[in-house]
């Protein structure tokens, strides 16, 4: 069901399964966003944001929330920015911004650049840089 041709009939039944999966099976619920990331489009955006803002799906939501940013909507910005006041996800939703070249988005990058979290730091440092370009 991750496949691309499978792009978007595939979305609304993973959906309904990450809707479904148990809290607990926080791995499960990580796999099957993955899985969304690949077949998600345009037309699940709304269904998308609406499961990122759901923090009771804890770090699950990560591969969903850089779906936000391959579909190209220009509402994600804003979601995105939202996001990352929530350390479950702010480090995928720094990506995400970077990918949707959010000028908007760019003093929110500034904070990001002393994060714990190496990796966050380094997406950030790049989002700075490409942004004053």
């Amino acid at each position: 069901m991750s496949v691309p041709w499978a792009k978007p009939r595939a979305a609304l039944p993973l959906i309904a399964e990450f809707l479904t999966a148990s809290q607990k099976d926080s791995g499960l619920k990580w796999a099957i966003g993955n899985a969304l990331a690949v077949v998600a489009d345009q037309s699940l955006f709304e269904q998308l944001c609406e499961l990122v803002r759901d923090r009771r799906h804890g770090t699950a939501r990560q591969m969903i929330v850089l779906a936000l940013g391959k579909i190209k909507n220009p509402r994600a910005i804003d979601a995105l920015i939202e996001l990352l006041d929530d350390d479950d996800v702010s480090g995928h939703a720094l990506s995400s911004l970077l990918k949707l070249k959010a000028r908007k988005a760019r003093p929110h990058f500034q904070r990001f650049l002393n994060d714990p979290r190496g990796w966050v730091r380094k997406i950030a440092a790049k989002a700075v840089a490409r942004l004053e370009t």
